[in-house]
């Protein structure tokens, strides 16, 4: 994924121009040559197993497991990658207030682990980093305000009922109203550095939080100006993130310097009816003095999800592109060989910065929605009348190139494909979310499958591969 993807062995091998090393020692991807093909699973530990699986009516566990959200490399080992989880368990659902999530542990907090590679192929955990607030308090994964990008869903524990300040009274909306949390994260990208601290990106803002070593916020970067937390702001316009598909990739470049994230599907830009599209945006931000640029980037499919973003070099990166299927059907459907799990390679240099785009009587600039095209954001403009005629208006997206078909190399069976680990120039760490074992039909909870006998589960995944050719 990340700068630290910045290749541990590629910089040794001198494969990228301009590049400095990652590594405190030399670089050994050993590891990497008798990995099996079939991947190896990540330990696990189980949160609770006392619920009922609504399908089957017996027990099941909810495990953590739950780490496949964003993955990186150890800067200082070559055989040690992070691994970050979201908001923890959850399920979609709608109870006496409303729509919502039912958060089974409600008082998960989302965090960082940190694995090792070991010769024989087996993953071992070596450390969990718990998020904290500045004052060492530990967050959750419970929403966020609507003045901070919360988009209104209502948390219930796994009795169906409401999670509110104070548990012991009834719900009133002055008194005792559901809790949220202005520091909860549904964490989607993570970046380690070489001083041993952390950058987060999230689906609630989006918002973009540093990190110490021990899990403590430093500072962070979102869209909401008036958030007193914040070290420099997105553009506006991210503050349009479709629900539940904020900044699901973040990478660094090489130098440490610029920060580059990318959103998961079409922003709700103006509203909801924008965001069924394949135009989908990156931000780059630098951390000297925050000044941010925009690109933009087409999916093969409309509402696609881009779940990774992994450096090269300091201009091109690695895309995750997947769709939400599973190959071999899951626990109710039918084997689907047209699964898509890819990962593009793009360059920043070939798409059109949109600060660089001139303005006119028809294209604008609007301070919350963006550059606008005859009335129309860039979202509403694609969708009616298509990429050619916004090529037309002197914007293209970034070029990208098919790395590796992941489905194809590895027969890869899982639904979210979402972890990248850049290893060195020929090998690429793939991790799966497995949503901590838990799935859910009609709000009802139950075990997750890949199938009507494999229940998923986190597992690695490495794949031979030159990342700077054309598959």
């Amino acid at each position: 994924m990340k700068y630290n993807a910045l290749l541990v062995g590629l910089v040794s091998a001198g494969v990228l121009a301009g590049c400095t090393s990652t590594m405190t020692k030399t670089a050994d991807t050993s590891f990497t040559t008798s990995f099996p093909q079939e991947g190896s699973p990540l330990p696990y530990r189980v949160l609770r197993n006392d619920l009922l699986d609504a399908r089957s009516g017996k027990v099941f566990d909810i495990r953590n497991g739950g780490y496949g959200s964003a993955m990186t490399g150890n800067p200082h080992h070559a055989n040690q990658f992070y691994a970050l989880t979201d908001r923890g368990p959850n399920a979609a659902f709608t109870g006496d207030l409303g729509k919502g999530k039912m958060f089974p542990v409600a008082d998960y907090t989302p965090r960082i682990g940190l694995f090792e590679v070991m010769p024989n192929g087996v993953i071992k955990q070596r450390k969990d980093i718990l998020l904290k607030r500045p004052d060492g308090t530990l967050i959750s994964g419970l929403p966020n305000s609507s003045a901070l990008g919360g988009t209104g869903e209502t948390p219930y524990d796994a009795k169906g009922n409401a999670i509110l300040e104070n548990p012991n009274k009834p719900y009133n909306k002055v008194s005792n109203p559901i809790k949220l949390d202005d520091y909860g994260l549904d964490g989607e990208g993570l970046v380690a550095l070489k001083d041993g601290t952390f950058w987060v990106s999230d689906e609630y803002g989006p918002h973009i939080v540093h990190f110490d070593a021990n899990g403590v916020e430093m500072g962070r970067i979102n869209a909401f100006k008036n958030d007193s937390r914040d070290r420099f702001h997105l553009p506006a316009v991210f503050q349009y993130r479709r629900a539940n598909r904020g900044m699901e990739g973040l990478a660094i470049t090489p130098d440490e310097k610029t920060l580059v994230g990318i959103m998961q599907s079409t922003l709700a830009n103006p509203n909801k009816a924008a965001q069924k599209g394949d135009l989908t945006r990156l931000v780059s931000i630098r951390l000297d003095n925050g000044q941010s640029e925009q690109y933009l980037y087409r999916q093969e499919k409309k509402q696609n999800s881009n779940s990774e973003l992994a450096a090269l070099n300091s201009h091109e990166f690695l895309v995750d592109e997947r769709d939400g299927g599973f190959l071999l059907g899951g626990l109710d459907g039918d084997a689907n060989p047209n699964v898509q799990k890819h990962i593009y390679r793009i360059d920043l240099t070939t798409g059109t910065p949109l600060s660089s785009v001139p303005l006119s009587s028809s294209i604008t600039r609007d301070p919350r929605h963006g550059l606008m095209i005859d009335g129309l954001t860039l979202e509403q403009f694609v969708e009616k009348k298509g990429w050619a005629a916004l090529a037309e208006k002197g914007m293209k997206p970034v070029e990208k190139t098919l790395v590796v078909d992941v489905v194809k190399a590895v027969n890869y069976p899982h639904d979210k494909m979402e972890g990248l680990w850049v290893i060195d120039s020929h090998h690429l760490g793939i991790l799966n979310d497995d949503d901590f074992a838990t799935w859910s039909t009609k709000g009802k909870l139950e075990q997750k499958y890949l199938d009507k006998q494999q229940v998923d589960g986190n597992r690695l995944y490495i794949i031979d591969t030159d990342l700077f050719a054309t598959e």
